[in-house]
């Protein structure tokens, strides 16, 4: 028995992608090959039994190829616009795909305050868990379209929100689909001497200073955002695995207990208490 074979075992997870994993970068446009693949193995995992829950970004990119910009808006008002518009579009590619595999999928858009009020947050529990109970997969975003400081502020990027979201309904695997294929000492990109980081026992000073901003011009998050999350979660008991979205069928590999990506090991910490985190 591998020391990951355990993963196998694992019955709630939450997985996140990013922006930059769900467009092609030459165009802009959905990778259709690569949301379905994940949308397969999602359900397949569903079909074993496992809770489920996806954590997406990508409303605001989408709508900024629907509505034909150049570029993605800096304004808020823009922004809200183009997640309007993105968001539809990409439910509706999840729906679509997720019916093709005989699987109901349900939208959640949280914000901040979903979180930060005792009864919303209790409400929203409430729901993943009726939902998982009807064999449906939540679908969840940050509710960019009527925030006034989500897309700048909130949870910061979805990293934040899918440790979040995995400590609220008490997951016990959360997985980053990442650019990247794990953690490096160094950015592999600039430093051809990085070493990669197989598994992270402690969060620990000298792996904070790993962590490095985004690389990309779609999504908002960077290393450090994702060690932040690794923080997270593995102080309210699950593990987190960073991997590379490039070879979206090694998702299942994982779930097999194959050595792939950065396994950031769970460590519950008898003190956490979500709102601790959802207001730093």
């Amino acid at each position: 028995m591998t020391d990951r074979e355990y993963i196998k075992d694992k019955k709630r997870i939450v997985i996140k992608i990013g922006s930059s994993s769900l467009v092609h970068p030459e165009t802009g446009n959905l990778n259709l090959v690569r949301i379905e693949k994940l949308v397969r193995i999602i359900t397949d995992q569903c079909n074993k039994g496992k809770d489920v829950i996806l954590v997406t970004s990508g409303a605001i990119a989408v709508g900024v190829k629907a509505l034909g910009l150049t570029k993605r808006p800096e304004d808020k008002a823009g922004k809200q616009a183009c997640a309007a518009v993105g968001q539809a579009r990409l439910m509706m590619v999840y729906q679509k795909l997720f019916a093709e595999y005989l699987r109901n999928a349900a939208q959640i858009l949280m914000t901040k305050n979903t979180m930060i009020d005792p009864e919303s947050r209790h409400n929203a529990r409430s729901t993943f868990d009726e939902l998982f109970k009807m064999g449906v997969v939540p679908i969840v975003n940050e509710n960019d379209t009527v925030s006034t400081d989500e897309i700048e502020l909130t949870f910061g990027e979805n990293d934040t929100l899918s440790a979040i979201v995995a400590a609220l309904v008490h997951a016990d695997l959360l997985i980053l689909l990442s650019d990247k294929d794990g953690l490096y000492t160094d950015n592999p990109d600039q430093n051809p001497d990085a070493k990669f980081i197989d598994t992270v026992e402690v969060i620990d000073e000298k792996i904070l200073a790993m962590g490095k901003g985004p690389g990309s011009s779609v999504g908002k998050g960077g290393m450090s955002t994702k060690i932040s999350a690794a923080r997270i979660a593995t102080d309210s008991g699950a593990d987190m695995i960073i991997t590379n979205a490039e070879d979206i069928s090694k998702l299942g590999e994982i779930m097999e207990g194959k050595h792939i990506g950065t396994l950031f090991k769970a460590h519950k910490n008898i003190d956490f208490h979500l709102i601790d985190y959802i207001s730093k």
